[in-house]
């Protein structure tokens, strides 16, 4: 009995021990076990912008709103969520043609506080010609107030700039800040200035409205020139409302329109104001008040890959359309520049379907991820647009700082 009895017990303890491998084997299988080590620490940046939260509001549908709910729950339409670490909003928060108001204002900050993963503080903003005030009242006084990429009115904007994680370095007009090897030069368009560059009246009504084309100070662009040049290490990312000349969709000239059979322009992707610069109203046109300077343009011809990426928006685009045989992403110079518009569906009257970027850096790697989000189902599935994602490469492997993110890629 008692030989019997531990024959019994061996040959269970074998059974045991085989169920165990093979349930273990079927867990590594699935699951296969890795060390932090051996993944690489992502860093992930979210781009939008053109959200004209007055426009949508108007039509039942909070633009900013729906698409911070995507990023951090998923859409009601079965579009997945995503990590971010940052956000850079590239402008025309505002949606009126007029001076944006107050109301407005709140409306948008109301939007902002729906975030329940992030921070205000998470967003860095640059200002569009749709967010300008006239030249006649306080300079930039909406978005000073309401966006507020400082903080310098946290009672209006809800920021507080001791919550920022990268210390923003500058002025509400131009401004850098830091993460690992990453620097970001953020520049907002100055169409507040007097006409022709800035707002004017648009109608026989002496309605005002604000004129397309871009611009910035010669200030600001010195800024960034020295910037760029003092700082050779750096993967340097710029961003600004516009697109340069004939990087992306429909940012040449008089692409903003469409030519009529007796030579009249309709408006396109920008509202036709022959006194505002019409030629220019898709890229950046004034640098100090000279139009078509062209001088971010000329500096990069001159000095190939000076920087990484540009970032910007304005021109609403559909990926499917591809004015001037361009694309949302183009390089020229041996810069990435990306197009980022827009989040608004009501704003412009072609189809254009509401979508975002998000950019994901690897530590260690050269390599840049850009994927389009969709936040509707107005030409595909609400999410990825995966005929649109694109690799491209960088002038040097991005670094993480210490405490740059606290996730860990996939």
């Amino acid at each position: 009995m008692s030989a019997l009895f531990h024959k019994k017990e061996k040959d269970q303890s074998s059974r045991w021990r085989a169920s165990l491998f093979y349930l273990l084997a079927a867990v590594w299988s699935v699951s296969p076990v890795t060390s932090s080590e051996e993944v690489p620490r992502q860093f992930r940046v979210w781009v939008f912008g053109d959200a004209h939260v007055g426009t949508d509001i108007g039509q039942g549908r909070e633009s900013l709103a729906e698409a911070i709910r995507q990023s951090e729950s998923g859409g009601e339409l079965g579009g997945p969520p995503f990590d971010w670490d940052i956000a850079i909003a590239v402008g025309d928060f505002a949606g009126g043609f007029g001076v944006p108001t107050d109301e407005e204002g709140e409306e948008l900050v109301r939007q902002f506080g729906v975030m329940q993963h992030h921070r205000r503080e998470d967003v860095y903003s640059l200002a569009g010609n749709h967010d300008a005030t006239l030249y006649t009242e306080p300079t930039q006084w909406w978005f000073r107030r309401w966006v507020d990429p400082l903080g310098e009115n946290p009672l209006f904007s809800g920021v507080d700039p001791e919550k920022r994680k990268y210390q923003p370095q500058g002025t509400w007009e131009r401004y850098s800040f830091r993460a690992g090897n990453l620097l970001f030069l953020i520049m907002s368009d100055r169409n507040d200035l007097p006409p022709p560059i800035g707002r004017g009246k648009i109608d026989a009504g002496n309605a005002v409205g604000g004129y397309p084309a871009g611009a910035v100070t010669g200030d600001t662009f010195s800024w960034w020139r020295q910037a760029v040049e003092g700082n050779p290490d750096a993967v340097i990312i710029s961003a600004h409302h516009h697109m340069l000349k004939e990087t992306t969709t429909a940012s040449g000239e008089w692409e903003g329109f469409t030519r009529q059979s007796d030579d009249t322009w309709r408006p396109l992707y920008h509202g036709y104001h022959a006194t505002g610069a019409p030629r220019g109203a898709s890229y950046l046109y004034f640098v100090d008040g000279k139009p078509d300077a062209q001088s971010f343009e000329q500096y990069l011809a001159g000095s190939p890959q000076a920087i990484d990426v540009w970032l910007g928006g304005h021109t609403h685009l559909n990926p499917v359309r591809r004015t001037g045989d361009r694309r949302y992403l183009e390089r020229k110079w041996g810069v990435t520049f990306i197009n980022a518009a827009a989040l608004s569906r009501h704003h412009n009257p072609l189809t254009v379907p509401p979508s975002s970027r998000l950019l994901t850096f690897t530590d260690g790697s050269d390599q840049l991820r850009v994927q389009f989000y969709l936040h509707t189902r107005d030409i595909y599935y609400q999410g990825w647009y995966a005929d649109e994602e694109i690799t491209v490469t960088l002038s040097k492997p991005f670094r993480m700082g210490i405490g740059d993110s606290d996730e860990v890629g996939n």
